[in-house]
């Protein structure tokens, strides 16, 4: 018990696969998402980005890209530049100086990927947990070939695996070897149960990515609240945090006239659609969602990526980072 646990912390556990092939809309599981790695290669996630991109500064915030490291403080010299001038040092000894920064070498980034039951739902193409492991994998793949350190927190109901940023391939495959894995434990026949919170996970990104860092977080953020918010405010003061707000046609626009059957596993209610009342509550609610991760965009100029399950993942990140004929 005391090793699967350990298995379950580090993201190592090993789902028992469905019988027969998986439908790759349904599950993923670690060769699918290494297919993708070719198809990530025009994606960007640094500074300098097309015109068209959401992450440009015209749509959002601009990415800050690497940091700079103090190096010395030294004389200053003829071809050195006055805005690199330490003036309380200079006015202290008598003499100017400056300051040399050198920039990082590279950036550490967190992808963080929500794979909770909430997310096991499709109505037109793919379930939103494969679309949320689809483009966190192109991410993660497109991060390491800049040669950036990658590592993620990937979650369920009942697990969460960290894997701290590293340039190597192996800590880009235990990313995506946790990702597979979390996947694989969502099913119809799941449990229910009381899933982890939005906010214990962003507990552990700010332990991760104390400042400078990007951070992706790819969920349909299901339950938000004030703490949640002032997660993310000060995440986005300290880092460059990106939102990929995975969302169904579906749960969008709740279509009249229909009897649903919903479940969690144990107990099952029938929803009518067609009744006005439960409508619009049930549009209230999407809406009121929708309205709070589109309200920290404008507060904190948080960049956030409309991803929609009902797309091809490549195709609309790719169009979403301003790729010429990403659609068609």
């Amino acid at each position: 018990m005391e090793d699967k646990a350990a298995r379950i912390r580090t993201g190592t556990v090993t789902p028992i696969p469905p019988p027969g092939r998986a439908d790759p809309r349904i599950s993923v599981d670690l060769s699918h998402l290494r297919r993708l790695e070719a198809q990530a290669k025009r994606i960007s996630f640094m500074p300098r980005q097309p015109s068209g991109s959401v992450l440009n500064g015209r749509h959002a915030s601009r990415l800050r890209g690497r940091g700079l490291n103090f190096e010395e403080l030294r004389d200053y010299l003829p071809s050195d530049d006055i805005r690199s001038i330490d003036w309380k040092v200079t006015a202290r000894t008598g003499t100017p100086h400056v300051r040399v920064y050198t920039e990082e070498r590279d950036r550490p980034t967190l992808i963080v990927v929500d794979q909770r039951m909430s997310m096991f739902f499709g109505s037109v193409l793919n379930m939103k947990s494969v679309t949320a492991a689809e483009c966190a994998a192109l991410a993660a793949f497109r991060i390491f070939d800049q040669g950036d350190r990658v590592g993620g927190i990937v979650f369920g109901d009942e697990m969460l695996a960290e894997i701290r940023p590293a340039r190597s391939r192996h800590a880009l495959t235990a990313f995506l070897t946790a990702l597979a894995d979390a996947n694989g434990l969502l099913h119809a026949d799941a449990p229910s149960v009381e899933p982890i919170a939005m906010n214990r996970v962003l507990e552990s990104v700010a332990r991760l990515a104390p400042r400078n860092h990007l951070v992706l977080i790819f969920s349909d953020f299901d339950i938000v609240d004030e703490t949640t918010e002032r997660l993310i405010a000060g995440l986005s003061r300290r880092n460059d945090l990106v939102l990929g707000l995975v969302s169904d046609p579906y749960s969008d626009d709740m279509p009249r006239e229909q009897r649903i059957v919903v479940s969690d596993g144990t107990l099952q209610a029938e929803i009518n659609t067609g009744d006005q009342q439960t409508h619009r509550s049930l549009r209230e609610f999407a809406k009121g969602r929708l309205a709070s991760i589109l309200d920290w965009q404008r507060r904190f100029g948080i960049p956030v990526l409309p991803l929609s399950a009902a797309e091809d993942s490549v195709a609309q990140m790719r169009h979403l980072m301003g790729i010429a004929g990403a659609r068609r």
